[in-house]
């Protein structure tokens, strides 16, 4: 395992400071909670050699979703504002 690898097995990569506001219809998708997917904010396997699994979640009717990108939400794969403490903390470091 490298030194990356064992660090993103704890945290994940941040991918934006916002979200993916997009709208999806129904069906079922997988996001990546990893922040290594090149189709982000969908899994694509890049998770694979770390402890990162992709979330499964499923929409019911054609919506507009704030997807989150921060991958540090407690509501995944959705957006629950997460992003703005992160910010504050990188802040607060500079």
């Amino acid at each position: 395992m490298t030194n990356s690898t064992q660090n993103l097995s704890k945290n994940p990569t941040i991918v934006d400071n916002k979200p993916t506001i997009m709208q999806l219809e129904a069906g079922k998708y997988y996001w990546c909670s990893c922040g290594l997917s090149t189709n982000q904010p969908f899994c694509n396997g890049g998770h694979k050699g770390t402890e990162f699994t992709p979330v499964a979640f499923e929409i019911t009717e054609k919506q507009t979703v704030a997807v989150c990108q921060c991958k540090y939400t407690a509501n995944a794969p959705f957006c629950d504002g997460s992003h703005i403490k992160l910010d504050s903390a990188s802040s607060a470091h500079a």
